[in-house]
This record gives structure tokens, sequence and C-alpha cells, in this order.
């Protein structure tokens, strides 16, 4: 397996991200004429990893005319980040501070950098959006407040006493502390409905890009609502099953060739992912990826980061160290490849063994913060991913203090 890998890895020269991309070029045959490319990293809080992505979105910005990037995180907060990048409004260090915790590296500051330079001056600037929507904040219910005043006023009053009932009031992740305490959770539930159900029906022309964008607003208050309705399993197959929803919305909204930026167990197709924590309970969920490709078949291409030994960030103050992928994981062979870091594309003809290779049940790396045993089964790698980019040895990503 090694002589195979090794035959057909395109070498890449450097993981600087502000360098040349001349590297990445031949990929540009191997993405095609996808129209979303996940980009999935094994692990959050490897420099190297974010730094190839942040490369690779390059790539598909500046020579396949990608214009969205899709991020793992709040839809609320998507906005602050696409409003900064766009316009240049707003401090992108404070904007930093707003993004999941695993997000707040100088690696992913400098992606939203490179995406601001990029953008000044030019008609086809490059958008920003999150697909979550667990920590749905107070513009969503903003947004919708003011779409209704300009364009239904006789209905306001209404629209607000539903917010009111459902608006956080303290910072969200108080609000949601409380909010899963709270026993009888329906009457919340159907007051985020009636939002959704009253945006739905004011009177708009058909084809409002406003209206439309009122509703997705709507939607996330309605999911954040129903994911903390659900148990703990449910929500999880929920989290990513609208996570593709709001992609599909996006591409759909906007036109635009997405890039994906998540963690491999969200960009993956793995319809029956399996990560397992012990000591505690397996997550088990449909990843977005595996709606992804049931949308899109092969034109949503997923892209897997992958590693072989080193040492990841598990927050400001904290790293894990990362030895070496078990013997049955499917990165295991990579190591043996005389490459700093590497492409290598997985859809080229193979022989029998390297099919039966790729097809094969496979494990790869889990959680970091839960310890070495904690790994990713439920497929294949041939099934997970289109394509590899591999690094052999990872540092902590810089977060920021």
């Amino acid at each position: 397996m090694p002589g195979w890998i090794g035959h057909y890895a395109l070498a890449l020269d450097h993981v600087n991200p502000a360098g040349s991309i001349e590297d990445l070029m031949p990929l540009r045959h191997s993405i095609g004429d996808a129209l979303i490319v996940g980009l999935g990293e094994s692990t959050h809080g490897a420099a190297e990893e974010l730094t190839l992505k942040h490369r690779t979105v390059r790539l598909l910005v500046e020579e396949l005319g990608f214009r969205s990037l899709a991020f793992e995180d709040q839809w609320t907060t998507g906005l602050q980040v696409n409003e900064y990048i766009r316009t240049g409004t707003g401090d992108l260090n404070t904007i930093v501070n707003q993004l999941g915790g695993q997000w707040q590296t100088q690696e992913v500051t400098d992606v939203l950098r490179w995406l601001r330079d990029f953008n000044i001056g030019r008609a086809d600037k490059v958008q920003f959006f999150g697909v979550e929507y667990y920590l749905t904040g107070p513009s969503a219910y903003d947004e919708v407040d003011a779409y209704v005043a300009g364009t239904a006023p006789e209905q306001l009053a209404e629209l607000r006493d539903h917010l009111r009932a459902i608006r956080p009031t303290t910072p969200i992740d108080d609000y949601v502390s409380w909010y899963q305490g709270v026993p009888d959770k329906q009457p919340y539930l159907d007051h985020a409905h009636r939002v959704h159900d009253l945006i739905a029906g004011v009177p708009h022309q058909p084809e409002s890009r406003a209206h439309e964008l009122a509703l997705q607003h709507a939607r996330q208050i309605v999911s954040f609502y129903k994911h903390y309705s659900l148990p703990f399993a449910d929500s999880l197959v929920y989290r990513d099953s609208h996570a593709a929803q709001n992609l599909r919305w996006w591409r759909e909204f906007t036109g635009d060739k997405i890039a994906y930026w998540a963690a491999s167990a969200h960009t993956a197709n793995a319809p029956e992912l399996r990560i397992a924590v012990p000591p505690g309970p397996d997550l088990r969920f449909p990843s977005a990826g595996s709606y992804l490709r049931q949308w899109y078949g092969h034109q949503y291409l997923s892209i897997g980061f992958t590693f072989d030994h080193g040492a990841v960030s598990l927050g400001p103050d904290e790293t894990a160290a990362m030895p070496p992928p078990a013997a049955d994981w499917f990165e295991q062979p990579f190591g043996k490849v005389h490459l700093d870091q590497f492409v290598l594309a997985l859809r080229r003809p193979a022989p029998i063994s390297v099919r039966r290779w790729l097809a094969a049940p496979g494990k790869t790396r889990g959680l970091a913060h839960a310890g070495p045993d904690s790994h990713m089964d439920g497929g294949s790698l041939g099934q997970w991913f289109d394509m590899i980019v591999h690094r052999q040895e990872i540092s902590p990503a810089a977060y920021r203090g």
C-alpha cells in the first residue's frame, strides 16, 4: 500500500498560507466541476492542518471561482464575519473572539484577514456564513423584527409578543444552560414556530431575497429551540442534518460555489458515522457530508486533512501529544511516505488490492480531547473522502490570548 500511495502522492512544497500555490495547481483537475468542497480536519487545533486548509481555500477562490466559505460556526456569528470580510466593518480581533473556541487561533485569524484583503475593490466578493444554529444569538431576532417592521408593520406587535417570550436575555452560553433546565420546553418551541410562520406569511414579491433571508433567520431560531428539546443522541442527528440544509439553502440563495470548513466528522461522506469517546457513550449520526453527497453526487467533493504525529492545542493553555496512528487506522500507511506533506486523490484507477483497502471498514482519529483511544469508524476511507491532504508532523495551533 505505501508503494501505491508514494507513487501517486503529489508533494506539496510548503505549508505557508501566504506563499505560492503553484504546487496545488494539479488539484484543479481532481476538483473539477464540484459545487461544494468539504475541507475536513482530523482534529481541531493542529496548526499545519489549518494552514494547509487555508492554502486550499486560496486555490478554490483564486483559481476556481469559489465565492463562499461555510464554517462550522454559528449563523449569527457568521453574519458578523461576513460583514467584516465584505466591507471591513468591525474589529477582526473582536470578531474572532466571537467564534467557537476551536477557531480562536492565529491561523483562522489569518484566513479571515486574507479574505478581507482579497475582497477589497472586487465586485465578486467572497462571502462567509456559519452552518450551525445551536448558539443562535440576538441578531437573528433583530433581523426578523426589522424585516416585519419594514414590510408588515401591522403584524409587528404580534411578532414582538412571540420574540419577547423567547429572545435570550443573558449571554448565550448562560441562556442555553438555563433553557436546558426548563422542564416544559413546548411553549418556547410554539413561540419559535409562530415567529417562523408569521414571517412565511408576510406578503412579498416572488423570489424576494429579503423575505427568504428573513425566513432563514427564523429557521435558526426554530432550530435552536428544537435542538435543546431533543434527547442528546437525537440532537446529534438533528445538528448535522440542519448544517447540511443550511449549506444547501446558501447554495440556492447565492448560486456560489462553496468551501465547507469543519471537522472531518461533519464533512466526510459518512452516513453511518460513529465516534468512540471512551469511557463515555458513542456519538452516532449521519454526517452533513453524507447529505451533501446524496443531493449533489460527486459535485460534492470531500477532502480529508490528516497527519501522522505531533501535538495539538486543546485550548489557549493546553496541548496534547498525538502519537502516530494505530495500526488499523487508515492514515497509518501515510506515515511511511517520505514527503513532509502531500495530496493523494483517491478516485484514480488502482489495482484490486488498493480498491479493497479503500473499501474496507476503516478507522481514523476521533476527538483529541477524549484521549488516544477515541476514534471514528462506520465507513471506509474511500467512502468518506475523495482526496487526502496529509502532513507528517503537526504542531499546536497558536491560540489568541
